[in-house]
């Protein structure tokens, strides 16, 4: 049986991929997405393909959503907010994405009787955590508007499931990189900013002394994650996806390979991510296949992606993260 599966954010970068992989896999695909982060070109390599339909539509627009659940088996809901200052500029309107939205997207997979619905979640829910690898019982301490969020969403997802039988499983991601990671607007993820930065001939913006570590899991390696759990029977669960292994930022601008200009550190933001896979290894039998010298070297041949995306420095930072020192510092 040909499964018809639904991924909101299916233009974004991790969506997309999954999309990818979903239609190998023979599943019919609906990506739901309204475009203002997503971008069609991540979708151009399987935009002829027969078992894809795109659908230019808002999460909170709960009316539309309805109509395009019929008949769907499995929903991954990827579509959210992303990024830190634009959250503390703009808190209202992450919630009405990343909550409301989210809310909307489970009433409609509730509504239709779907046989699975995955959450993308993240890890930024467990704040500095106090404990490393961190566990799924870790304590929860969003420090920005975007951490909450994300978490408030994952809540009504488990809740969901508490209440009425909703057959969910929520995926905590750490950090995630690879191939079609977001090229414009906010300044945001290392790779992103360290790649267009090489391509300029512009030194990194290291922030701090660059010891800090990173969980980096590359991006296949949490579609198969997902895959998994929407395989699963560990419904109104929470599992983190991780490589389980922290890498510093000097280490990558070592395998990246350029000058280092450094900037001030910056509040709120963990010295250390780094998932305790412990559950997610043990009940859906998923562990990373690509190492972070891997997955390196798949983004330095892509770097060509990165080449129309903005060229930060260390004035622009300054500039763009004002807000992030007024409210966490």
């Amino acid at each position: 049986m040909t499964l018809n599966t639904i991924v909101t954010g299916g233009a974004g970068f991790i969506g997309s991929h999954l999309v990818e992989r979903l239609l190998a896999d023979g599943c019919n695909v609906a990506v739901l997405d309204n475009f203002s982060t997503g971008r069609l070109d991540n979708l151009s390599h399987v935009r002829n393909h027969d078992g894809l339909t795109i659908h230019d539509v808002d999460i909170v627009d709960s009316e539309s959503l309805q109509e395009l659940f019929t008949d769907v088996e499995w929903v991954f809901h990827l579509a959210a907010l992303a990024d830190i200052v634009p959250s503390i500029q703009q808190p209202l309107h992450y919630h009405r994405t990343n909550v409301d939205g989210t809310m909307a997207v489970v009433e409609a997979a509730r509504n239709s009787g779907v046989e699975r619905f995955v959450y993308v979640a993240s890890s930024s829910c467990y704040g500095i955590p106090d404990k490393y690898p961190t566990s799924e019982s870790e304590l929860i301490q969003p420090e920005y508007p975007y951490a909450l969020t994300k978490f408030l969403g994952e809540q009504i997802v488990l809740h969901w499931h508490k209440v009425y039988g909703f057959p969910s499983i929520s995926l905590r991601l750490f950090n995630v990189y690879g191939p079609r990671s977001r090229t414009a607007g906010t300044y945001g993820a290392v790779f992103g900013v360290f790649l267009a930065q090489k391509l300029a001939g512009k030194p990194f913006t290291v922030v701090g002394d660059g010891n800090q570590t990173r969980d980096f899991t590359f991006v296949t390696d949490v579609v198969d994650a997902l895959i998994q759990a929407a395989k699963s029977q560990c419904l109104g669960e929470v599992f983190n996806v991780g490589s389980g292994i922290s890498h510093s930022v000097n280490e990558l601008v070592e395998l990246l390979q350029g000058d280092v200009v450094y900037i001030p550190k910056r509040p709120g933001e963990p010295d250390i991510t780094l998932a305790d896979t412990t559950k997610i290894r043990s009940k859906l039998s998923w562990k990373p296949q690509v190492s972070f010298e891997q997955g390196v070297q798949v983004m330095l041949e892509n770097i060509d992606y990165w080449r129309k995306a903005p060229v930060w420095d260390a004035n622009s930072i300054a500039k763009a993260t004002k807000e992030w020192f007024a409210y966490l510092g």
